[in-house]
Formats: structure tokens, sequence, C-alpha cells
């Protein structure tokens, strides 16, 4: 069973104000894992011209960075003051992008609505998975693209994620997380595939060196062992139906 008082969501709206600020550093963070991210996804999908959901996208640092890339990007998540910050900063950064106030179990948009669908730092935080990956399927058009990343359930990661990041590091804040909530590769797949899914290849994610800031700056890892990114694909219908 979840901890709700270590899976607290509550603080992605607290910092709302200053998201784009850089004066703190747990946003810089995740400001940082988006290069690191695109990086591998990049190699999986041209995002020009695509239709692109960024579920849970709270401030828009993967949403201003894929409206950049070309796409047409549609951003919800359930932190209403984030979203808010986001469609500021987006509007003074010329940047036409749609966000929404919503959850991944009762996605808001019609079947086939997107070319690819983006989650990072999500799915290690919902209430119920399969409905998640389910509405992510069902909103995806036929040869769409599934992108995301999560954290791998084990000690290794509980301690990297927990111990390191939150207590000591403090490159998020306490309670960010709940270890329980974290989700084995073999999970992933076999919830993707139970949706309909495709799945195609993993990697890892995490540090690859520190900026002048003293920041951690991220890329691909071969090592899946904390973070790690993937991708699945929707099949054509006549696909469905031949298997």
């Amino acid at each position: 069973m979840s901890n709700t008082a270590r899976n607290n969501l509550d603080i992605y709206d607290d910092v709302a104000a200053n998201w784009w600020s850089d004066d703190i550093r747990w946003l810089r963070t995740l400001k940082n894992l988006v290069p690191g991210r695109l990086k591998w996804f990049d190699r999986h999908i041209d995002w020009k011209g695509k239709s692109v959901l960024d579920l849970g996208c709270a401030g828009g640092f993967m949403a201003e960075a894929l409206a950049e890339k070309g796409a047409s990007v549609t951003g919800i998540d359930p932190a209403a003051r984030a979203i808010e910050a986001a469609k500021v900063h987006a509007t003074q950064s010329g940047l036409q992008i749609r966000y929404d106030v919503g959850v991944g179990e009762a996605l808001p948009y019609d079947d086939a609505a997107f070319d690819a669908v983006v989650c990072v730092d999500v799915l290690e935080h919902v209430s119920d998975l399969p409905k998640v990956i389910s509405e992510i399927a069902r909103v995806l058009r036929p040869e769409g693209t599934f992108l995301y990343d999560t954290i791998n359930r084990n000690l290794v990661a509980r301690f990297a994620a927990i111990t390191v990041a939150e207590d000591i590091l403090r490159l998020l804040p306490k309670g960010t997380h709940d270890p329980e909530m974290f989700i084995r590769p073999a999970e992933l797949a076999s919830v993707m595939k139970q949706a309909g899914l495709v799945v195609g290849p993993t990697t890892g994610l995490g540090p690859r060196g520190i900026n002048r800031r003293g920041d951690f700056v991220f890329g691909p890892l071969p090592s899946r062992a904390i973070i790690y990114m993937g991708m699945a694909t929707k099949p054509r219908s006549d696909e469905r139906s031949n298997r």
C-alpha cells in the first residue's frame, strides 16, 4: 500500500510561483533532466509536426522543450498552480502550448488524439498504474509512440532516490517519493502489454557530470537499476487483429 505522506504531490503547487526562476535546486534538477531524457527520446521519434501529450507536465519544462522541437504540445497535470505557471511562461516565451488540469487515470481527450505521449517522473506517483497506461493507449493514434521514465523498485533505487536524493543531497524535497510505488521494468512491460502496446527498448538514466553551478547534468546510462527510460508503440488495428 502506498504511503501518501511520502508520495507528496503538493510540492509542485507549492513552488509554482518560482518554477522558472532557477532559484530552487530541486527544480533545477528537474530542468536538467529534460535534455538528458531527450538525448534518448530523440532517437525514437521526429517531433516536428507531431501532436504530443506531456502527461504530468507540472510547470512545463518538457512541454516547452518539445514545442521548441516543432511539436504541437498539450500538457496536463493535477497541480493547478503549476499549470498556471506553465501557461504564463509559455506565453512569455511565445510558445503555443495547451495546458489542462487533470489526471492520467481520466484523460479528457478523444481516442487516438495524439501521435505521442510523454510521461516522465510520473508513473511512480499515480494511484492506478494500469488505468493510466490504458488511458495512454486509448489517446494514442495507431503507430503512435509512448515515451517514459520511472524509478525501479529495488534496494539500490530506494537508497539512491530516498536516502541520497531526498535525505542527504536534498536534490528533491523530503517525502517526494514512496519507494513502494516504484515500478520494476518487467511489471511495467506487463501492464503496457495488457493495454495493447508493443513494448520497445529501455535504457538507464542518471548523472553524467556536474555543471558550473554544481548541479548534476543527466543522460542515458547502461544500468536500469535506479531510473530507466523506455518506449512503446500502439500497433495498427490490423496488427492487433492478427495477434
